[in-house]
């Protein structure tokens, strides 16, 4: 195989960005996350502040049925008048991971690229999730709030990314495991051994 990709989704707090960017430096490839919304702005012209808005959350009324009159797969021209959309953003996303896909071997966090790249056979998809208190603990350490703080930003996080990924995958569940090829419960080995184990997965689905 040329080139894999491996896709990362996480709970808030679980340490899965932090094993991204650890396991592309194990792999020497890239790990994208905030970088893809600067890729995608500079890919269509859009405003990047744009795809920050968006950014694995919906703006206002994300159920509102003039959205679901835009095709999920296709990328308006900056003449058509939904080409900032929501729906429009995430197309243009989608385009960018799997142009990545066929081209690079490359670590993509969020962004519902599991979904997007279901039916890639170069692909492994990872969910990592840990315990709400080591999240709680994670958080309070990183970002030096409190306890009750934490909580309310886990929650909140955790929230509008399954909206997120329930809306644009036509209604399915952001840590249901089927989704996945691999769940790691990042607080039971700790997050440098969930690494080792994805090093071994690799091996065992792609060979050494």
């Amino acid at each position: 195989m040329e080139n894999y990709v491996i896709t990362i989704a996480r709970g808030f707090g679980s340490g899965g960005k932090e094993i991204a960017i650890k396991l592309g430096e194990r792999l020497g490839i890239s790990c994208y996350e905030r970088q893809l919304l600067t890729m995608a702005s500079d890919q269509s012209g859009i405003d990047e502040g744009l795809f920050v808005e968006t950014d694995e959350r919906l703006r206002g009324k994300y159920i509102a049925n003039w959205l679901r009159k835009i095709p999920f797969t296709d990328v308006l021209e900056p003449r058509e008048k939904d080409f900032v959309s929501d729906i429009n953003l995430f197309n243009i996303q989608a385009e960018l991971i799997r142009s990545l896909a066929k081209s690079e071997s490359c670590i993509i966090v969020g962004k519902c690229a599991d979904h997007i790249l279901k039916d890639y056979k170069n692909v492994i998809s990872l969910y990592v999730e840990a315990p709400r208190s080591a999240c709680v603990k994670s958080i309070m350490n990183k970002m030096y709030i409190s306890e009750e703080r934490a909580n309310q930003l886990i929650h909140s996080t955790d929230r509008y990314r399954a909206q997120y990924y329930n809306y644009y995958t036509g209604g399915k569940d952001w840590t249901n495991p089927i989704n996945y090829d691999l769940i790691l419960n990042s607080n039971r080995i700790g997050r440098d051994n969930c690494v080792e184990v994805i090093m071994e997965y690799i091996k065992i689905k792609f060979g050494e």
